[in-house]
């Protein structure tokens, strides 16, 4: 349930009875043909579907993550490392005052995932608190899923291509983009010269049927987390 739909007094009730919280991650950026906002999307709604059958309440997104690679592409803001690591450090200090104690960390962003460690180290320092941080397009089952799929997905193409990362009236090339991985160094402007539209390579789109059933994946693959992750 979004926190969103609650007052504190109802939260409060809630931390009787249970003591998780989702936090999604995500980042606002160039996604070539798809929302600038498709990282945020997906963390969200993921959160939320795995979260539904046990009521734990989902946090609204963090918004804003760490892409400096894509600066030079309009709509694609970054933060610094020390100032997101401790934007997260700072937000699990926070919740676990107000009395939760088990956090899952939903992330939708590789350039985010480095907090990982800044996220679990916090834990190993706070009184009884847990974190699972969950890097969800690479936990072991959609990973596996998506190869079998097809063996080339990568960031902007097909893998993040839902019926809820479109836009209405955009229309997707016909081809699968050539593979720019792996990337040398480059700074914004020669990797946005390199990356062209933005996508890392492969097709731009797969039927929706074959998308749903890797959200299904995702979804029970982020749920079994919620209820069995926990030491």
């Amino acid at each position: 349930m979004r926190i969103h739909d609650l007052n504190w007094m109802q939260l409060e009730e809630y931390l009787g009875r249970d003591d998780r919280i989702v936090l999604p991650l995500g980042s606002t950026e160039q996604h070539a043909y798809l929302s600038l906002g498709t990282d945020n999307v997906l963390a969200e709604r993921l959160a939320l579907d795995a979260a539904e059958p046990f009521g734990v309440p989902v946090l609204p997104v963090l918004a804003y993550g760490v892409t400096p690679l894509f600066a030079a592409y309009p709509g694609s803001p970054s933060l610094r490392v020390e100032t997101y690591a401790a934007v997260v450090r700072e937000l699990l200090s926070s919740l676990h005052a107000q009395g939760f104690r088990r956090a899952l960390v939903v992330n939708g962003h590789g350039g985010n995932s480095f907090a990982r460690a800044a996220a679990l180290e916090w834990a190993a320092g706070a009184d009884d608190a847990q974190v699972v941080w969950h890097d969800w397009w690479i936990g072991p089952k959609v990973s596996e899923a998506c190869t079998r799929l097809d063996p080339v997905w990568s960031h902007a193409a097909w893998s993040e291509n839902f019926p809820w990362t479109r836009l209405a009236d955009v229309v997707l090339p016909d081809t699968p983009k050539e593979s720019v991985l792996p990337l040398p160094p480059l700074d914004a402007s020669s990797f946005r010269e390199r990356v062209g539209d933005g996508s890392f390579g492969g097709a731009y789109a797969k039927p929706d049927d074959a998308m749903l059933e890797i959200w299904r994946i995702a979804v029970e693959e982020t749920r079994t987390l919620l209820e069995d992750a926990w030491r």
